[in-house]
């Protein structure tokens, strides 16, 4: 097989004429197999070298993904998948970015964590689930998990709550309280860490009780009159959470 001209392509890579067909070889593997001093290969070497060029193809694609941010192994796995590249070149790819430390899933591990205390509300029930399926072992991520100060968690659950307060403008105190309980458990909080601090704040909503209470009354007196629309109105407040007293008195 022939062996003709040469072109530099982008980044590491030449285009390459081999029997009059281009090849697209990463300058590794003309460096690897001396190509520059050959004029003529046979097939055993050019099957050799075009399997050599898969994996360097893989390895530099898993590179490429890697810089943009840091990944796990199983997401390394399931890109290459996506590529269809094939599992035993995989099985390479991996242990060549192991070996050149671009894949470490203890240090994905601690970077992961810190990002989520850092750049989101997500308790560590959630961050642990999410580095399941992301295939770390469990074994990192309590490891990483432990060293969290506990405090961490309390002063996150704690700025949670105190801005859901400061930005409700219509739920009443129970249905809050409610609502925010119920987020935090999603965001992967404990809940006897949640129920010691939410019960703590004083949620004033006698304001915005007010407010619902003329607001039900404006659209359910166009219908109702007289006790069935003081019934309407208390029915509609209730199902939001809150309770008409008689000391309650808003009439214009």
């Amino acid at each position: 097989m022939k062996i003709g001209k040469y072109v530099k392509g982008k980044a590491n890579k030449y285009k390459v004429l081999i029997d009059d067909e281009p090849y697209t070889l990463y300058d590794d593997v003309i460096v690897k197999y001396n190509l520059l001093m050959k004029h003529d290969i046979d097939k055993e070497l050019f099957t050799e070298m075009i399997k050599y060029n898969s994996e360097l193809d893989s390895y530099y694609m898993s590179i490429k993904y890697i810089t943009i941010k840091l990944r796990s192994e199983l997401e390394i796995r399931n890109y290459l998948s996506k590529k269809e590249i094939s599992s035993n070149v995989i099985d390479k790819t991996i242990k060549r970015l192991k070996d050149n430390h671009f894949l470490n899933d203890e240090v994905y591990t601690k970077a992961y964590i810190n990002d989520q205390i850092n750049l989101t509300n997500n308790g560590p029930k959630k961050i642990r689930k999410d580095l399941i399926k992301l295939g770390i072992a469990e074994e990192y991520i309590d490891e990483y998990l432990t060293k969290i100060d506990h405090q961490i968690w309390i002063d996150k659950i704690n700025n949670f709550i105190e801005k859901k307060i400061r930005l409700n403008h219509n739920s009443s105190a129970n249905f809050l309280r409610m609502k925010i309980s119920n987020e935090l458990i999603n965001m992967g909080y404990d809940k006897e860490d949640i129920n010691s601090y939410i019960n703590s704040y004083d949620i004033i909503d006698a304001d915005i009780k007010k407010k619902e209470y003329l607001k039900a009354k404006e659209q359910l007196s166009k219908k109702y009159s007289g006790y069935e629309l003081d019934r309407k109105i208390k029915e509609r407040l209730y199902r939001k959470g809150f309770y008409i007293n008689q000391e309650d008195n808003y009439e214009e």
